[in-house]
């Protein structure tokens, strides 16, 4: 089963038990998902991709392209509970943490700082980084084996911090 039909699942059951944030924040997710594959038809179509079928099947996201578009929909839940909080929105907030809990669900688990620490020490002994000129570089190998995994932006202070940047 893939994650978009997880997700439509998860739907179905949220509506037959009455559980209203559930599907009304999984109806949002399923509208994102669904405009990112537009999205991406598009861009195949202006590639010169002609065959309909073969566009249709080309432009569904795979679960990676889903993982994606869900830990974008967290980090705007987790800004927004930030900004409801300083401005004294504890009713708001606590929305958007029912919400970001809900999608926290189809995320893969969560890496722990150590882990990012050995994989970020991995890759620049690896690739024998040093300074800032190498920081991109290091970003990159170590952003393809956490991705979705570890939020990016603590991602970079660790990388900065491990190269002394």
């Amino acid at each position: 089963m893939t994650l978009k039909d997880r997700i439509k699942d998860d739907m179905k059951t949220a509506m037959k038990t009455g559980d209203s944030v559930a599907r009304s924040t999984l109806t949002m997710l399923l509208s994102v998902i669904q405009n990112r594959e537009l999205e991406k038809r598009s861009r195949l179509m202006k590639a010169g991709a002609t065959k309909g079928e073969d566009v249709a099947m080309q432009s569904m996201l795979n679960d990676d392209e889903i993982i994606s578009a869900i830990s974008s929909e967290v980090k705007k839940r987790a800004d927004s509970i930030s900004v409801y909080q300083q401005a004294g929105r504890t009713e708001l907030a606590a929305q958007e943490e029912a919400e970001q809990k809900i999608l926290s669900k189809y995320m893969p688990e969560q890496m722990s700082e150590e882990d990012v620490r050995k994989i970020v020490a991995d890759v620049i002994a690896k690739t024998g980084a040093s300074g800032a000129k190498n920081m991109g570089a290091v970003m990159g190998a170590v952003s393809s084996q956490t991705k979705g995994r570890f939020p990016g932006a603590r991602l970079q202070e660790i990388v900065k911090s491990v190269l002394g940047v």
